[in-house]
């Protein structure tokens, strides 16, 4: 018993034991937890996987499966008419999906103290919306225009048409609302100037499917073929229209065509063209076809 020896001393000298001991234990378990910066990483980033392996799944199940535009080598000469091919290529990339989302749970459970903090939730939502973005873009970019493995549309007269409109839609239109949700709470101001942005983009983005649209009739038409075109593909593209050669850049890689009336120019994208259209404007924003 502490001095003085009475019942009420005792308790006090109890209550401070315990709380210096209880303090300890507490400042013990603080120490073996993950810093709060390496939590908020783990947080953010498991979002952004989690939103990536979505739209994997999201593209694989729709497009490959179920609407069945394409296959992952669809775009592959030596691939596109061997099925077994396909499926196989098709399970690989699902299961590439199956171990990005693994980590992205992974890296949510480290970060699992975040949900305590305000906002976590809206958090995640941006932070999978912009993974979910990325990942359309990032195949829109790789796997359709430098690659050419395969093209939303494989079955269509213009490709480019429904690359760029699945690239706004599932693209551009997520990554941006899952941006507004990360900016959620700011001036009203700065969310004015951000909806303005935002329709900016969509309406840039939307007029660019529209112009790539070939024009129904017209004596001179610019196609620009993608990279890995050979001259022979493209010459069939024009004898497959009756059409005769005007002009031609150094590369080979930009023609001005004249074709007959009433012919549709979409043609040539089953030939191995990038863009069709009337106007020579883009001759000059597409010089990295130089050789």
């Amino acid at each position: 018993m502490p001095p003085g020896g009475n019942f009420p001393s005792a308790f006090l000298f109890v209550g401070q034991w315990y709380r210096r001991r209880t303090g300890d234990i507490v400042n013990a378990a603080d120490s073996i937890r993950l810093p709060a910066a390496a939590s908020s990483s783990s947080f953010r980033w498991s979002g952004l996987a989690l939103g990536f392996a979505f739209g994997g799944f999201f593209d694989g199940i729709l497009l490959h499966q179920v609407l069945q535009w394409h296959h992952l080598l669809s775009g592959l000469d030596g691939a596109a008419g061997d099925i077994r091919l396909l499926i196989l290529t098709d399970g690989l990339f699902h299961v590439l999906m199956y171990v990005v989302a693994g980590v992205g749970l992974w890296l949510l459970w480290q970060g699992r103290g975040q949900f305590a903090t305000p906002a976590s939730d809206r958090l995640l939502l941006g932070n999978v919306l912009i993974g979910f973005g990325a990942w359309h873009i990032l195949d829109a970019v790789l796997s359709h225009w430098l690659l050419g493995i395969h093209r939303i549309r494989m079955d269509t007269d213009n490709p480019l048409f429904w690359d760029l409109l699945w690239l706004a839609v599932f693209g551009i239109v997520p990554l941006l609302a899952g941006l507004v949700l990360h900016r959620k709470g700011g001036t009203g101001g700065r969310r004015s100037t951000l909806r303005s942005h935002t329709a900016l983009v969509i309406a840039i983005v939307l007029a660019g499917s529209l112009s790539a649209l070939p024009p129904p009739s017209s004596d001179t038409t610019l196609v620009v073929f993608r990279p890995g075109t050979s001259p022979a593909q493209a010459m069939a593209g024009l004898a497959a229209l009756n059409g005769r050669l005007m002009w031609s850049d150094s590369s080979g890689a930009v023609w001005a065509v004249e074709i007959p009336e009433g012919t549709d120019p979409g043609a040539f994208y089953r030939h191995g063209a990038l863009l069709v259209s009337n106007s020579l404007l883009p001759a000059g924003c597409l010089d990295w076809t130089r050789a």
